[in-house]
C-alpha cells in the first residue's frame, strides 16, 4: 500500500507558515504517515477558535488520521486541545522544532509516546536552527531571522506562545540567503516575531540596521531585499541609512503600531505615543520621499472611548499609512488587559473596526491611483500576478515569466489593484 504523506494546515501569520514548511522535512525525514497537522494561532479568542473548527474539519475529512495539534495555541492552551476527541498529540513550538519529536510520531509509535509534548517556551535560550531554503511562491522567500519575543505588552499572549527574544546569527542568515539567490529568487523577506530585537542577545548586540547592510553588502547578486513587521521606536541609525541608501531594500514597512491615543498606548505597555509614530514616519519619507506604510492597530481596546478612538482613525492620515491590519480587541485569558473591568461592548468594537477598515481602503485607493502611470519593478508571483516595490498588487492581461523582475507602467486601478 503507498504511504500517505501528512496533511499540514496553517493558521495565523507568516512565521507559521515558514515553520510549517519546515514540518513538512522534519515530517518526511522521520517517516511520518498519515498524519494531519494543524499548525495553530493564538493571537486572538477567535483565532483559537477557529483552529478548534479547523481540527474538527479535518477530523470529519480524514477519519483514519492521527491529528497532531501545534503552534502558538497549543502551547499556550495545551489543555484546551488535548481535551478534544479529534486530537491525537499535541506539541508545543519548541518541540515541533525538534527531529526527535516527529521520530516518536511515526506510524508505529504515535500511540506510544506522550500525547502532550508542551514544555516551558520561556526556558528556550537556543538560536532557531530549522531554516529552510525559501517557500511559497517560486519569486520570493521568506527568511526567519528572530523568534520570541522579550516585550510585555497588556494584550498581547504570543510571548507566552513564542518564548523570549533569540536571534539566527549573521552569518548564518547571509549563507541561507546567498543559497536562495543562487536558486534563482529575486526577493527574500526578513520574519520574525520581534523583528527589531534582533541581535540584541548576539555578542556585541548587533541591530536590525546591521543585519540589513551586511546582507546587502554580502550578497550583491541579490535584487530585492524586503523587511517585514517591525516596531518602529526600535529603528536602529543603520537601519535608517539603509532606508535611505540603499534601493536594493524595498520602500515598504509594516509598523506595529497598535494605536493613536497616548493614553492607550500607556495602558497597552507600548514603547512609542503617538509623535513618536508620526515622527517616525515623516523621518522615513524625508529620506526615502516614496516610501509606504503598512500598520498593525487595535480597535476597542478596554477603556477605549470614542476620543481615543478618534486618536487612532487621525493616526492613519497623520502617518499616511496605507496598508492597514485592524484588529478587533479580543480578550485574551492571561494577559493583564483581560483583567480591566471595563470592557469595551462588542457591537461597538465591531463597529470601530470598521471604520478604520473602511479609512484605510480609502488609503489604499489613493495610494493606487497616485501610482497609475508610473513606471515600476514588478515582481511576478505567478503568470499574471506581481508586486511593485511598494506591495501594490498588479495584474497582466498577458502572461509573464513567474519570478520574473518586470518594467511596466500600470494604466489603471481594478478594484484594490493596479492593472498593467
Amino acid at each position: 500500500m503507498t504511504a500517505k504523506p501528512p496533511v499540514f494546515a496553517t493558521l495565523g501569520c507568516r512565521l507559521n507558515a515558514y515553520e510549517t514548511e519546515a514540518m513538512k522535512r522534519l515530517a518526511d525525514d522521520a517517516g511520518v504517515e498519515g498524519a494531519v497537522v494543524v499548525n495553530t494561532c493564538a493571537v486572538t479568542a477567535e483565532a483559537v477558535r477557529k483552529a478548534r473548527q479547523e481540527i474538527r474539519k479535518l477530523r470529519r475529512e480524514h477519519p483514519d488520521a492521527k491529528v497532531i495539534v501545534t503552534g502558538c495555541a497549543a502551547q499556550t492552551e495545551p489543555e484546551t486541545f488535548a481535551a478534544m476527541d479529534e486530537v491525537d498529540a499535541v506539541i508545543g513550538n519548541h518541540e515541533k522544532m525538534e527531529p526527535a519529536t516527529w521520530a516518536g510520531l511515526a506510524p508505529d509509535l504515535i500511540g506510544e509516546t506522550e500525547r502532550v509534548q508542551v514544555n516551558d517556551i520561556m526556558s528556550v535560550t537556543e538560536t532557531a536552527s530549522h531554516l529552510i531554503d525559501g517557500f511559497g511562491t517560486r519569486s520570493r522567500a521568506y527568511v526567519q531571522v528572530q523568534n520570541g519575543c522579550d516585550h510585555r505588552c497588556t494584550f498581547c499572549i504570543i510571548p507566552y506562545g513564542r518564548g523570549n527574544s533569540r536571534s539566527v546569527p549573521a552569518g548564518v542568515v547571509v549563507d541561507q540567503i546567498k543559497r536562495l539567490v543562487d536558486k534563482g529568487f529575486n526577493e527574500v523577506v526578513l520574519t520574525g516575531v520581534d523583528l527589531t530585537s534582533w541581535g540584541a542577545d548576539l555578542p556585541g548586540g548587533p541591530r536590525l540596521g546591521d543585519l540589513v547592510m551586511r546582507i546587502l553588502r554580502l550578497v550583491p547578486d541579490l535584487p530585492r531585499l524586503r523587511i517585514s513587521s517591525i516596531d518602529s521606536i526600535e529603528a536602529d541609525d543603520n537601519l535608517m541609512l539603509a532606508i535611505a541608501s540603499e534601493q536594493r531594500l524595498m520602500p515598504h514597512l509594516h509598523l506595529s503600531l497598535q494605536h493613536g491615543d497616548d493614553l492607550i498606548l500607556k495602558r497597552m505597555k507600548r514603547r512609542h505615543l503617538r509623535d513618536d509614530a508620526i515622527a517616525f514616519c515623516e523621518e522615513s519619507r524625508r529620506l526615502r520621499p516614496d516610501i509606504t506604510f503598512g500598520a498593525d492597530i487595535i480597535a476597542g481596546f478596554p477603556t477605549e472611548t470614542d476620543a481615543h478612538f478618534e486618536n487612532s482613525l487621525k493616526l492613519v492620515a497623520d502617518c499616511d499609512l496605507t496598508w492597514l491590519h485592524v484588529f478587533p480587541y479580543s480578550k485574551r485569558e492571561g494577559t493583564p488587559a483581560a483583567k480591566i473591568p471595563t470592557q469595551v461592548n462588542g457591537t461597538i468594537i465591531k463597529e470601530r473596526a470598521a471604520r478604520l477598515r473602511a479609512a484605510g481602503d480609502a488609503q489604499v485607493d489613493r495610494h493606487l491611483a497616485a501610482h497609475v502611470g508610473r513606471k515600476h519593478q514588478i515582481l511576478l508571483e505567478n503568470p499574471t500576478m506581481g508586486r511593485t516595490e511598494h506591495f501594490a498588487e498588479v495584474v497582466f492581461g498577458k502572461p509573464q515569466v513567474e519570478g520574473a523582475i518586470v518594467t511596466a507602467t500600470p494604466t489603471s486601478c481594478d478594484g484594490h489593484r493596479l492593472v498593467v
